[in-house]
Formats: C-alpha cells, sequence, structure tokens
C-alpha cells in the first residue's frame, strides 16, 4: 500500500555543489544533471543549502559575473530547508512537497559532523512510487 512506502527504496542519487561553486557552476550542473534542486555541501558532504531552479534564475538577472559569485550567497540554508530520512514514509513527503511548494529534497543521515546527503527524492519520483504501485494492482 502507498502509506508503507519508504523514501530508501526510492531514493536517487543526490547532485550536489560545494560552498565556494560559482553560480554559474551551478546552473552547468543543473542543466548537465537535468535536477530542478542542488544540494549544497561543505567539505564533509553534509547539507549547508539548497539550490532551486527559481534561486539560480533570480541570481543570473542583470548578473554578468555570474562565475565570480559563489553559491552560497544565494542559497537557502539552514532552519528553512526541508529534509527527509531514509526511514520516511514516501507519502509523507509528498505532502511537504505539495504544503511547501518544492520539487525535491535531499535525504540524509545525522552524523557528528551534521546531516549527510545521501540521496534526494523528488516529485518525479514520487510519481513513479504511486503509478507503479497503482499499476500493479
Amino acid at each position: 500500500s502507498i502509506n508503507k512506502l519508504k523514501v530508501q527504496d526510492y531514493q536517487q542519487v543526490p547532485v550536489a555543489v560545494r560552498e565556494d561553486a560559482s553560480v554559474y557552476d551551478a546552473i552547468t550542473t543543473m542543466f548537465l544533471e537535468d535536477v530542478g534542486t542542488l544540494f549544497v555541501v561543505d567539505e564533509n558532504s553534509c547539507l549547508t543549502g539548497v539550490l532551486s531552479r527559481k534561486d539560480l534564475l533570480r541570481a543570473s538577472l542583470g548578473q554578468q559575473h555570474l562565475n565570480q559569485i559563489p553559491v552560497h550567497i544565494i542559497m537557502t540554508r539552514m532552519p528553512n530547508i526541508t529534509i527527509c530520512k531514509p526511514d520516511d514514509l514516501l507519502i509523507e513527503v509528498a505532502k511537504l512537497l505539495i504544503d511547501r511548494q518544492i520539487d525535491g529534497v535531499p535525504v540524509v543521515k545525522e552524523e557528528q559532523n551534521g546531516l549527510k546527503v545521501i540521496g534526494r527524492i523528488t516529485k518525479t519520483n514520487i510519481t513513479k512510487a504511486f503509478v507503479e504501485l497503482i499499476l500493479e494492482d
């Protein structure tokens, strides 16, 4: 049943950039990896921020030097980041995406250095999971 599906069974590989990456690099990564959300991490792969398509678009309006602006200036920071854990229910994450009007969230696990990014859940993942489940019936 849909109510039993867990994040860990549907998460995908996260796409991340470092805090000192330029806005230009982030836009390039987002385009090449074909994702709607990038996670910003420190040297320990721990979450420090997120970047949406909108963030990058806003930063690029009227800015000539996108290769000189680091992403940490424009990213959304903790505690304003929606996260999930591997054993969270997919349906709960789906509700979060709808409530907060976001495309995806990082899957994290707590470590000494912070929240290590181990995956991502997106609207697309969730839609696929629900469609598969309905077609199995």
